[in-house]
């Protein structure tokens, strides 16, 4: 049993369906007073709210809005102000026309410049539209990609809330049984004191009723690790005491055919899809730079030099100025062309991670949606099973209580009991698993 109990801790699958099933919460060692009570709803809200990792995302979504202007793409002129003093100090010799000479030794001399300049590209082989559109194409990625870590952070967390549900429920079912064997141990100290029983019997009863006791406290661990496990995802004090009362249910409205048709919204394609739009946009820039460049200059300039002795004492020039220019790349190695093809290879590659996500998305979508179906099948008949044994234990108690079933009667009563509930919950977890899963890729988690 003890090892029953390892084996279903592990186990991970993913669905949502109409049946309530058992997962029936057991009062901990901890008081009410002591927990924070929680449901589904209130963990993931609080789980967005908290998550570092969405907060990340939201970064990421907000720098890259910041970045989607045309001043970045380069569509915005430029202007830039200079400003140049220079005090010097000159030996001057002159000798002019008319025959007089200059001579001086320590002049004292003053350049001073400032200008304003503006540039703005007229055409540069639409470089600057690509350059726009890219970083168009990489705002929506990162939106699609903040949306993809919703998603998975919705289904982390409903999974793990479930897998609570889950162990809670085995709490229960291992304390029922100990229920059972507490009351055979009774009946067989009545018996012995009437000398209707052995010590032996006695000795067995309560040897059982302490390996249970042993395993409800290891399933006691397990439900608190897996406390832990949520609290993790909620980016909350793994001191906190929670307390989690809920059942299982699964929907059995999941259709094959609407999560296919729901594929391409998965946020993660779209975001390939995006990925394949930004290499082509990268493959159009580094192609524009192949063609001539033409841009608009203007300024205002004021130039002042002055000089304490020599042939111009003061030269001072100020007014605007405009002009175009052109730049015609000739020839630089190739390096354009083979940046344009290495480019090229790019977008290939994009396509091909895309076609690989859609192709694994598909193939995860049939193997969920088989083992959801299966767990489905499985659990109408589980239920009745789970049934049937609450029924068997307690008639063979009753017929313990009259001598008329022995102690291997009632103990594999107990066991058949005890397996049937671990099957039943794992197959609703199972078939949750599932179901959670399958609204992730298709994008319908809210």
């Amino acid at each position: 049993m003890a090892g029953k109990t390892g084996r279903f801790m592990n186990l991970k699958i993913i669905g949502k369906a109409g049946i309530g099933l058992i997962a029936g919460f057991c009062s901990h060692s901890l008081s009410a007073q002591d927990s924070t009570a929680v449901d589904l709803r209130n963990a993931i809200e609080t789980a967005l709210k908290n998550s570092l990792e969405i907060s990340i995302a939201k970064n990421e979504v907000e720098a890259r809005t910041l970045l989607n202007h045309y001043g970045v793409a380069g569509g915005l002129p430029g202007v830039a102000a200079t400003i140049s003093n220079t005090e010097q100090v000159m030996n001057i010799h002159q000798r002019l026309q008319n025959g007089t000479n200059i001579e001086r030794a320590g002049a004292a001399g003053n350049n001073l410049s400032a200008g304003l300049a503006g540039s703005m590209v007229l055409y540069n082989g639409h470089r600057i539209v690509s350059t726009k559109k890219r970083l168009e194409q990489l705002q929506q990625q990162g939106e699609e990609l903040l949306v993809a870590n919703i998603q998975n952070l919705i289904a982390d967390v409903s999974t793990a809330y479930y897998d609570i549900v889950r162990q809670q429920s085995y709490v229960k079912t291992i304390r029922q049984s100990i229920l059972a064997s507490e009351k055979r141990l009774e009946v067989l100290e009545t018996r012995r004191s009437a000398g209707m029983a052995n010590n032996a019997d006695v000795f067995q009863a309560q040897i059982d009723i302490n390996t249970a006791n042993q395993l409800l406290m290891n399933q006691m661990l397990v439900v608190e690790v897996a406390k832990a496990e949520l609290l993790r995802l909620m980016t909350v004090d793994p001191g906190t005491r929670l307390a989690v009362s809920d059942t299982i249910v699964v929907s059995r409205d999941v259709s094959l055919e609407a999560i296919l048709e729901r594929l391409p919204a998965n946020t993660n394609i779209k975001a390939a899809d995006n990925q394949i739009r930004v290499n082509e946009l990268i493959q159009k820039e580094i192609s524009a730079q192949r063609y001539p460049t033409v841009r608009l200059n203007a300024g205002l300039n004021y130039s002042r030099v002055q000089s304490a002795a020599g042939f111009n004492l003061l030269n001072q020039s100020y007014g605007p100025n405009i002009g175009l220019s052109l730049a015609v790349p000739i020839y630089n190695g190739n390096a354009y062309k083979r940046q344009q093809d290495a480019a090229a290879v790019d977008v290939k590659t994009a396509r091909k991670q895309k076609e690989i996500l859609e192709r694994d998305f598909r193939a995860d979508v049939y193997k969920t949606y088989h083992a959801y179906q299966n767990a489905l099948k499985q659990l109408e008949t589980e239920t009745r099973n789970y049934r049937l044994t609450q029924d068997l234990l307690n008639l063979t108690m009753q017929r313990f209580e009259l001598i008329q079933a022995t102690i291997i009667d009632v103990r594999e009563a107990q066991k058949s009991f005890e397996d049937a509930g671990y099957r039943l919950v794992n197959l609703s977890y199972a078939a949750k698993a599932a179901e959670i899963s399958l609204q992730r890729i298709a994008n319908q988690l809210n």
